[in-house]
């Protein structure tokens, strides 16, 4: 068995705990183990925390300020992001797609298990991951955070405008699980 969600969220501070909510319901129901749950969902936040922090252009409904009244663009998707999840018998692959600028062209597919300091500089065969924030800096650290409590990471762009954070997690059940391998 498996299943799937989809949500179009308002890119507000309020949709990430929303989204993160709907994805621990959703494990906790099917039988998922509670440690990868956890990860999965902190991954999730930091997702959506990006997609709200940079997922549209200025002046746009998302952005900090009041928002238009009358005479702003109905459904600009520029004010939303998209958060989809995939559930099957043996991972869990989470998808957020927001409609900002996107990312730099270098940040490529990366599996978690690769460590940075195992790849020689400048190697081409090698792809680029998130690049560490400064060890005073505020923010900058959840694309780095996603890459550990996932599996597979891939941060790229949307064809016209827009990132795309999607990751995988293998997971593991609870006895009983409804999902669970057979």
């Amino acid at each position: 068995m498996s299943m799937w969600w989809s949500l179009h969220l308002r890119r507000e501070a309020a949709s990430v705990p929303l989204a993160r909510r709907f994805l621990l319901g959703t494990m906790e129901t099917a039988g998922v183990d509670p440690d990868i749950s956890y990860d999965l969902s902190v991954a999730l936040s930091e997702a959506c925390a990006n997609a709200v922090e940079h997922g549209g252009g200025l002046g746009d409904a998302g952005d900090a300020g009041p928002a238009p009244t009358g005479g702003g663009q109905p459904g600009r998707a520029c004010g939303q992001y998209r958060v989809t999840a995939y559930l099957d018998g043996e991972k869990c692959r989470i998808e957020v797609a927001d409609s900002g600028p996107g990312f730099p062209s270098r940040r490529t597919l990366r599996t978690a298990a690769q460590s940075s300091a195992s790849r020689p500089a400048g190697d081409p065969s090698h792809p680029r991951t998130a690049v560490h924030p400064p060890v005073m800096a505020e923010s900058g650290r959840g694309l780095c955070l996603i890459e550990e409590l996932a599996d597979h990471v891939h941060f790229g762009n949307r064809p016209g405008h827009g990132a795309v954070v999607s990751f995988d997690k293998v997971l593991k059940w609870r006895e009983g699980a409804l999902l669970m391998v057979s």
